[in-house]
């Protein structure tokens, strides 16, 4: 909830996860279960669910997430889908932040162009970062392991 409130009016949030998600919320049409990461249906159940939820960015948020979708971007890209996670062979190199204070700034970068505030990254990256206060360091965000 925090990210999606720092991602502000700019994006159509729809919240998806593995865990028990109150029947009321899931009949709100914004919340929707999702399998375990680990699992090896996942990335087919996301991408289902993102093509019947019309998504243009899915952004994986639990550490368990982010090398299934990062494997599976390829597959998404077909149907005009950014999965917001660093190519595989980047994600190893980068570290993974878990649960960031929420004072560190953040950048939402799609091919290195940050979505939240129209910057440019030097690098080609995908996915959700904290910076550290000289925006040289940075890390990718997850909420869960």
């Amino acid at each position: 909830m925090r990210i999606a409130k720092r991602l502000g009016p700019d994006f159509e949030v729809i919240y998806a996860s593995s865990e028990d998600i109150p029947e009321l919320l899931l009949k709100s049409g914004n919340y929707a279960k999702i399998p375990k990461g680990l699992l090896p249906t996942f990335a087919h159940e996301v991408l289902k669910l993102s093509l019947d939820q019309q998504v243009n960015y899915v952004l994986p948020l639990g550490g368990f997430e982010l090398e299934p979708l990062s494997e599976a971007k390829v597959l998404f890209e077909e149907y005009q889908i950014s999965v917001l996670v660093p190519d595989k062979d980047l994600l190893e190199t980068i570290p993974v932040m878990e649960n960031p204070p929420a004072d560190l700034p953040y950048m939402l970068l799609v091919k290195g162009s940050n979505l939240l505030d129209s910057t440019t990254f030097e690098r080609s990256l995908d996915g959700l970062f904290v910076t550290s206060d000289s925006g040289e360091d940075l890390a990718l965000i997850c909420v869960s392991k």
